[in-house]
């Protein structure tokens, strides 16, 4: 995902997207020790992706506490 379409995402959706990536994340991480997966280009993808929602989501955070 760009981080435009995150962006654009709300806090729970925030949330589902999180969960639905660090299960990716576990799966292949699984199938990559197992050396059933030639998969590493995605599994750094999927870490990106991770570290921009959680980025997102902190950002959303911490306006809506300046907000209050």
């Amino acid at each position: 995902m760009k981080s435009e379409e995150i962006r654009e995402l709300d806090v729970e959706e925030l949330a589902a997207k999180e969960t639905e990536t660090r299960e990716q994340i576990f799966r292949l991480r699984f199938q990559l020790g197992m050396g059933q997966a030639d998969g590493l280009k995605k599994y750094r993808t999927l870490r990106k992706n991770l570290a921009r929602l959680l980025t997102v989501r902190h950002q959303k955070a911490s306006q809506a506490e300046q907000g209050s």
